[in-house]
Formats: structure tokens, C-alpha cells, sequence
């Protein structure tokens, strides 16, 4: 990015957070999968950054960014905190359209002075800069989930198609959507009550869709189907062979983890299987966190 790098490097020293991208559908893609309300809150480290959006307090999205997918990463402070418009976000991130001609590529550097500031975007494609400033506003307190591994009693991972097809199949003019996790048949299953009846759909855990089963106890829980709905966006835009990741608590509590393939970044791990974790001094809620491809996705739900 050498005309943004020309422009502002030397205001660097001013900025509590300072993050390049040479491809900014990477970071786009992620947020519109937790695009759901209005307002994020944007938790940043030396680590990466978290982005979440909280809905009744009952569910909650995460978008994780590890610092290894930006070009260039700088947080001054231990942890930097701010609440942000993000349908405003999204719109200034796509400000070049949000179907670039082949071989183009929107760069952007980011830039947050401090609390009471804006946050600063600077998108450049075919040497043309736009500059966009975004009124930040005072951080919500967010929910923290404790999900200590005592806890999980449930985990089961499988292929995002598999969940895909469920999601279209199961009738959604259900209220609920009642999960089924046991050690015995049926092992894993999704079952709504509709107009039109009770539909059930069973994995085996022998299933080809099947990663990992791991289960305890048998529990069967509801969760609101419109609150479940953000996680049809993950599923959409995650790719074909990566994974969903459905962790169940004693309490009812359900995290699902959901990996996303980038498009054109020069930073990717050589294989898609590498895994990486935040580690460090971070404040809690980015320290449990893994990364396929350094990037994540979480939604956890209430009963």
C-alpha cells in the first residue's frame, strides 16, 4: 500500500490502533456474518481484533481477526476498546463496490486515535484514496461466557455443507429449534415443530459429515429459531470442507464456531488444517479462541 503508507506513516505515534490490509473484502466478509444489529463493539490487542454484536442479550457473535492477517498491526495500548456503527462500517468498506473487477484488489489501512476520536479508513484501489471518518461511540458492556472446559459436556464438530442442507430442510415456521446431543442414538439431532408437523434430522456419528463427536450425557435443549438465525450467514459464507464447531454447557448455554476461508491475502498459512491460537496477556475474552486460517467466527445462545 505504498501511497497510504507515504501519506500517514509518519502520524503513526498518535494512533492507539493501526491496522493494514492490501485486500479489504477479507475483513468485510466476516463482519457482514455478524451483521445482524445495528452496533459492534470492538475489542483490539496486540493479539487481533474481536468484533461483537450482541442481540437481547441472548445471543452473541464474535468475529475474530488475528494480528497475523493484517499486512501491518500496531496497538499502542494493552487493549483498545470502542463502539462503532457497523452498517456504517460495512458501507464505508465497500465504498469501491462490493464486486471489484478481476485482479483488483481494495486496500485499507485503519486508523483509531483514542477514545472521543473516530475511527479513520483509508481505501485505496488503482491509486484513487477515499477517506472515511466514523463517529465512534462509549463501548456496552458485553456479555463474558465462562465456557470452562469442565463445563462443555457436549462438542461436536461438523462439515458447514452438512449444516447448510439441515438449515434449508427443517421448517422454519417453527418458533423453536430443539437440539438433541447423546452418547446413544440419536446422537445428534435437529428437530422443529411447524405448521406442518415435527420434522427430525439425525447424524450419525459415524457420519461422513461427522468430525468429531464427543458426548457425555444426553440433553435435549430449545433455542429460538429467530435468534439462531445469524448463524445461516456463517454458514453461508464459510467454505465447502471447513468446519462447524457446537459446544454445549451443563447450563443449556450453546457456542458454535465457524471457520472462513480469505480470498487473495498474501499472509495465509501454507495449509488450511493450521490452527492458531491468541495467546498472551490478552484480556479474557480473546484468550480461548482458535483460528483455521487465523480467522473465526463464534455465536453463543441462551436457552
Amino acid at each position: 500500500m505504498p501511497l497510504l503508507t507515504q501519506q500517514i506513516q509518519d502520524e503513526d505515534d498518535q494512533y492507539s490502533l493501526v491496522a493494514s490490509l492490501d485486500n479489504v473484502r477479507n475483513l468485510s466478509t466476516i463482519l457482514k456474518a455478524i451483521h445482524f444489529r445495528e452496533h459492534a463493539t470492538c475489542f483490539a490487542t496486540k493479539n487481533g481484533i474481536k468484533v461483537t454484536v450482541e442481540n437481547a442479550k441472548c445471543v452473541q457473535a464474535n468475529a475474530f481477526i488475528q494480528a497475523g492477517i493484517f499486512q501491518e498491526f500496531k496497538v499502542q495500548e494493552e487493549s483498545v476498546t470502542f463502539r462503532i456503527n457497523l452498517t456504517v462500517l460495512l458501507d464505508c468498506l465497500s465504498i469501491f463496490g462490493s464486486s471489484p473487477m478481476p485482479g483488483t484488489l481494495t486496500a485499507l489501512r485503519m486508523c483509531y486515535q483514542g477514545y472521543g476520536y473516530p475511527l479513520m479508513l483509508f481505501l485505496e484501489e488503482g491509486g484513487v484514496v477515499t477517506v472515511c471518518k466514523i463517529n465512534t461511540q462509549e463501548p456496552e458492556e458485553t456479555l463474558d461466557f465462562d465456557f470452562c472446559s469442565t463445563n462443555v459436556i457436549n462438542k461436536i464438530i461438523l462439515q458447514s455443507e452438512g449444516l447448510r442442507e439441515a438449515f434449508s430442510e427443517l421448517d422454519m415456521t417453527s418458533e423453536v429449534l430443539q437440539i438433541t446431543m447423546s452418547p446413544d442414538k440419536p446422537y445428534f439431532r435437529l428437530s422443529t415443530f411447524g405448521n406442518a408437523g415435527s420434522s427430525h434430522l439425525d447424524y450419525p456419528k459415524d457420519s461422513d459429515l461427522m468430525e468429531a463427536f464427543h458426548c457425555n450425557q444426553t440433553q435435549v435443549n430449545r433455542y429460538k429459531i429467530s435468534l439462531l438465525k445469524p448463524s445461516t450467514k456463517a454458514l453461508v459464507l464459510s467454505c465447502k470442507g471447513l468446519t462447524f464447531s457446537s459446544r454445549l454447557e451443563c447450563s443449556g448455554t450453546i457456542s458454535a464456531h465457524c471457520s472462513l476461508d480469505l480470498l487473495g491475502s498474501s499472509n495465509l498459512p501454507s495449509s488450511a488444517s493450521q490452527s492458531a491460537r491468541i495467546t498472551g496477556n490478552e484480556p479474557p475474552h480473546l484468550a480461548p479462541y482458535h483460528f483455521l486460517n487465523n480467522l473465526c467466527l463464534s455465536l453463543v445462545y441462551l436457552l
